[in-house]
């Protein structure tokens, strides 16, 4: 493999542009609501080791994803990426457990010296069988992919979001708040694609400003959120055992709520439960279910995103039942080594 400073195209390498983590912990909630889903998307069996997923291009500007077993040097590269650091992931190909057309993800640079991204032409003698190229699933609509990728954005601008309940006294003031000062990047879950290539991205959260109580406001979550104008329905719920029916309560949210006090008596698949790094004592957990996300900090609310609610971000006071539910649920979670 080759890094992306190589100017000169060599038909047998593969130009690496952006990698990402594959494992129970840690995996791209655009490919599914947990790790055997997102494993399914690559024909790959769910190995509790997980993989490292190595996107780029050949000679010939074709897009290729590498699967490789060498978990700990896809991380090292992208923590070094992440640090802004240069490093030239090369895995060995002995640890290369198959090369598939196409990128599973968005990915926003291309490598210098070569054609612009493209699929692979069929191979002729392949009869036919050739695997279909990989795509990023569709999000110009609403539905499960975009849910999840909204419910990372609030993970990794959780202040921004928080921000937008402080002075309405049916979710109090955010724990931690001294703590928050931390950057809400922070706080991130490790679920998307990281880069080693300078973007022009612009990531700025754009939260609008702090609604009334009982009002709705609208905020652009940025570029990976779950669309502009996404409604916060500020005082949509309290949090409430799952046979009661608190005022005003989302039918969608109880049902979220329920579904997750149903993990702890009957574990989900690995990865649909994630817990990682928030300020203070904190942890931050991602949950996903069939038709929901749910994003919240342990010391904290939670926010819930519904497919039946297309851009709507519902929050869930801490009430009496969600401190406990979100301890039990940290208690099963996966996190990352």
């Amino acid at each position: 493999m080759a890094g992306t400073n190589d100017t000169v195209a060599d038909d047998d390498a593969l130009y690496v542009l952006t990698a990402a983590l594959l494992t129970p912990a840690q995996f791209p909630s655009l490919l599914g609501d947990d790790y055997p889903a997102a494993c399914a998307a690559f024909a790959l069996e769910p190995y509790a080791e997980g993989y490292g997923l190595v996107l780029g291009q050949d000679g010939g500007g074709a897009r290729w994803t590498v699967v490789v077993e060498d978990v700990s040097l896809v991380a090292v590269a992208i923590a070094a990426w992440d640090c802004g650091m240069e490093y030239d992931l090369s895995p060995d190909d002995r640890s290369v457990v198959c090369a598939l057309p196409g990128w599973p993800l968005p990915v926003a640079v291309a490598a210098p010296g070569v054609a612009a991204p493209h699929d692979p032409l069929p191979d002729p003698e392949a009869e036919g069988t050739d695997p279909t190229p990989l795509a990023p699933p569709d999000t110009d609509a609403w539905g499960p992919a975009q849910r999840r990728m909204g419910a990372d954005e609030i993970a990794h601008q959780w202040a921004a979001w928080r921000e937008q309940l402080d002075g309405d006294p049916a979710f109090g003031t955010p724990a931690g708040a001294e703590a928050d000062s931390v950057s809400p990047s922070d706080a991130h879950t490790g679920a998307d694609t990281h880069t080693g290539l300078d973007t022009d991205t612009d990531t700025d959260s754009g939260a609008g400003a702090v609604p009334e109580a009982g009002s709705e406001s609208r905020a652009d979550p940025g570029p990976a959120g779950p669309g502009a104008g996404a409604d916060v329905r500020v005082g949509a719920t309290s949090e409430e055992p799952a046979g009661a029916t608190p005022p005003g309560a989302h039918p969608g949210v109880r049902r979220a709520l329920a579904e997750a006090r149903g993990y702890l008596d009957t574990p989900p698949p690995p990865g649909r439960v994630r817990s990682s790094f928030a300020p203070g004592d904190a942890r931050m957990l991602r949950a996903d279910g069939p038709g929901w996300s749910l994003v919240a900090r342990t010391d904290d609310i939670a926010f819930i995103l519904l497919d039946e609610e297309p851009g709507e971000v519902l929050p869930v006071g801490r009430g009496t039942e969600l401190p406990g539910l979100l301890k039990a649920l940290d208690a099963l979670a996966v996190r990352p080594a």
